[in-house]
């Protein structure tokens, strides 16, 4: 799986606020499906982490593999993304309460008030995590002073950070199995989201 960079450098291309190029933003929004803000999104992660873990060589469309996966890229549910990334509603997973074969977690103070559930946690906005492990990998990728699971720019950043996380060189088969196989415990998993990760490369014509 090689990493598909997002085109910051196109010639005569204003970036976003992101930093990420508009011009590709918009072509690749177009030749995918995906909303502009999503990919914005995608591409600022890897770019940001391009830089905090150069050794990674994360992509893109491994993030848009996930967020595909994960919630429709934070449009499950009649969701959508607002403009500045945030979900017009909650994205949440079923309660995880031990039934049908989900783990069983009791929410506390600090995942309330980002669920709503008093007795049990769910996994939460477009990349879907779960409170404990966004206690660990929240993140600000909006730089708006928020890290907040219902963003997709937080979301996405906090993704690639813990895909990072191994250390493992994402162009390798080896390497990015491993990555995306610690975010979900699931070999259906892993390949459903190589299949999205490859389809939006060839889509958007990398």
């Amino acid at each position: 799986m090689s990493p598909v960079r997002p085109d910051d450098e196109s010639a005569g291309a204003e970036p976003s606020s992101s930093g990420v190029s508009a011009a590709w933003v918009d072509d690749v929004s177009r030749s995918t499906g995906i909303s502009r803000v999503a990919v914005d999104a995608y591409g600022a992660a890897s770019l940001r982490i391009a830089d905090d873990s150069p050794a990674c060589r994360l992509g893109w469309t491994t993030l848009a593999g996930i967020g595909r996966v994960e919630s429709g890229h934070g449009t499950s549910d009649g969701a959508r993304l607002r403009t500045g990334g945030t979900t017009s509603r909650k994205v949440l997973g079923p309660a995880l309460d031990g039934s049908a074969g989900l783990a069983a977690i009791r929410s506390d103070s600090r995942s309330v008030r980002w669920h709503g559930d008093e007795r049990w946690d769910h996994a939460m906005g477009p990349m879907q995590f779960i409170p404990s492990t966004w206690e660990r990998w929240e993140s600000d990728g909006s730089d708006d002073g928020t890290a907040d699971p219902h963003n997709i720019y937080d979301a996405a950043y906090a993704a690639g950070r813990y895909l990072c996380a191994s250390g493992a060189d994402l162009t390798t088969g080896a390497g990015w199995t491993q990555a995306v196989f610690s975010y979900n415990h699931s070999d259906a998993y892993v390949r459903s989201v190589l299949d999205g990760a490859n389809r939006y490369a060839a889509l958007a014509g990398g």
